[in-house]
């Protein structure tokens, strides 16, 4: 059983990049994934969070990202995707998922830095 985050890098202001959050061992349909990320020097900040608990998909995002981040599942290869537009430097950060459901997994962490 493995949570593993991908799709971190370099992104420059304005510019897109999209991260991954990919099950292994679990069907990660079955439950809730948010993405939570720690810039340097602040607290841990949950960003986005999908949930289909109830039977209808509820979606989560932090004002710091509402309307340029946008989260999804993709079902064909059991992962949860963090769409991220508009990049700003202080979305730079070290980026994890976790998914909670029956039980909880943490995913690995991948770095994002948005510079210019």
């Amino acid at each position: 059983v493995q949570l593993q985050a991908s799709g971190g890098g370099s992104g420059q202001p304005g510019g897109t990049l999209r991260l991954s959050c990919t099950a292994s061992g679990f069907s990660l349909g079955d439950y809730a994934v948010a993405w939570f990320r720690r810039a340097p020097g602040k607290e841990r900040e949950a960003v986005s969070c999908i949930d289909d608990s109830d039977g209808y998909s509820q979606y989560f995002y932090a004002d710091s990202v509402k309307g340029r981040f946008t989260i999804s599942r993709d079902n064909a290869n059991n992962s949860v995707d963090l769409q991220m537009s508009s990049l700003k430097p202080e979305d730079t950060a070290v980026y994890y998922c976790k998914s909670d459901g029956i039980d909880t997994y943490w995913g690995q962490r991948t770095l994002v830095t948005v510079s210019s």
